[in-house]
Parts: C-alpha cells; structure tokens; sequence
C-alpha cells in the first residue's frame, strides 16, 4: 500500500465513455492517505444530460470515495464546470464528504496552497460558455477516438497511450497565444497570499514555478490518469499510474 498525507483528483468525467474508471479503481486500491480532494470535473454533468451513460466501474468509484470517508479519511469535493450542479450545496455535507468552492492547504512543509478546480480563470469558460461547450464536442470526439484506440492496444498486449493528449498537446501554443492559464491561477494564488495553486480543469498534469508562485495542476483520469500526491514530508509530487504503477508498488 502506498501511503500519502494528501491525494488530489480531478477530471474524473464520470460518465463519458473516456473515464479511465478501472485505472482509477486500482490506482484507489493501492494507496491510503489522510485528506483526499477531489479537485473537479468529477461526474460529467454536461453529457450525461446528452446520453446516459453509467456502467458499474463508475459506480464503484463513488462508492470507493463514500467508503473512505467513512474509514476516516477526510474527502472534501471541489466543483468543476462540468459538475457545476453541485456548487448549489456548497458548505454541505454529503456522506461525510464536504462541497466547497475553493480552499487553502497547507502542506507539512508549511506551504500554504490554494486549491481550486480552475475554470473560474478560463477566458473561454468565462466569457463564452456555449463556446466552451462547442468545443467540447471536438475534445468529445477526440476521446472517442482515444478510446477506440487503447481498445486495439489492449487487444495487442500493449499499455494504455493516451492519443488525445498527444493531438491536444499539438495545438497547445495556440490554446497559450488565447489564455495564458497558469498565470492566471498563479495571480490568484499571490492574492490569497498563498505559495502555490493547485487545480484541474485543462487536462495537463504539471509542476513548475510560474513566476514566484508554485503551479501543480493534478491532471485528470481520461487522458493521463494521473494525480498529485503529498508525501508525509511535504514533499509534492504527480504520480502517472499507468507508467509508475509497477515501480512504485515494487518499492513499496
């Protein structure tokens, strides 16, 4: 078992066909940690309104965060754009697990770190949501396409590439030329007086320093299937399960 002070998730998308829910089962079933956030984007609200589409892995994934909270692990939930339902229960609780907007960590290090899913700083969320949505039909595609593509892999005893990262990372400049994003929430991070943000929403798992700030966006579990983790020194690190996941069980 790989044990964490802190466990961030986010992009989930369960419901869509993408959901790498199997991987995430697994990933769940090998690690422990004292708080888990789950960072957003979680249940996709905006496709399950256009077909439904809920089978038993996805269940059990809720069920797997309804169980830990119950064995003591403290799970706060963070609404996305894609489970903006759930923002009219902020402050609630459900099944010991609480809805908030936004909120700061600090680390065991003592960095304090604003943790949010991210969308309220995208240009194209915020000024333009029928166009964010049109565009989701072109990434909805694309991860159609990805899963069309893993299925031949497995077929072939391959492992799982994620294809619709590789052809969005191809127009990234062009995404950055519209919406510098990081700095964005690294801007936001210095108003709260925070070292670092943590965040979601564009499906890019990363660490770096933007400017005097500290930017780890956790990723997401349709494309890398990755997570940021908090080691019991404080010590922050993302985590890609499917290529880390042997190494990291052997050493454990």
């Amino acid at each position: 078992m790989l044990s964490y002070r802190t466990i961030w998730l986010s992009d989930i998308h369960l419901g869509t066909r993408g959901c790498q829910a199997d991987l995430l089962l697994d990933f769940l079933a090998h690690t422990t940690s004292k708080t888990l956030y789950l960072v957003g984007d979680i249940v996709d609200g905006w496709e399950l309104k256009k077909k439904w589409f809920w089978p038993a892995s996805h269940n059990s994934v809720l069920h797997h965060f309804l169980k830990l909270s119950r064995e003591g692990t403290n799970v706060t939930y963070i609404p996305g754009n894609h489970d903006e339902m759930s923002r009219d229960y902020l402050g609630k609780s459900f099944g010991g697990i609480t809805v908030v907007n936004q909120l700061v960590h600090e680390t065991a290090d003592g960095k304090r770190m604003l943790v949010m899913h991210g969308d309220q700083f995208d240009a194209v969320m915020s000024c333009a949501k029928w166009l964010a949505k049109l565009g989701s039909v072109a990434y909805g595609i694309a991860i159609a396409m990805n899963w069309i593509f893993n299925t031949v892999r497995r077929a072939l005893g391959l492992t799982y590439w994620s294809l619709s990262a590789y052809l969005k990372q191809k127009v990234k400049g062009a995404v950055k030329d519209i919406n510098d994003y990081e700095h964005f929430l690294a801007e936001e991070a210095r108003q709260n007086k925070c070292a670092g943000i943590i965040c979601g929403h564009i499906h890019r798992a990363e660490i770096r320093t933007v400017e005097d700030v500290l930017y780890c966006n956790d990723g997401d579990w349709v494309e890398s299937c990755t997570a940021l983790v908090e080691h019991h020194d404080g010590r922050l690190e993302i985590i890609h399960w499917p290529t880390q996941r042997s190494q990291l069980l052997a050493a454990a």
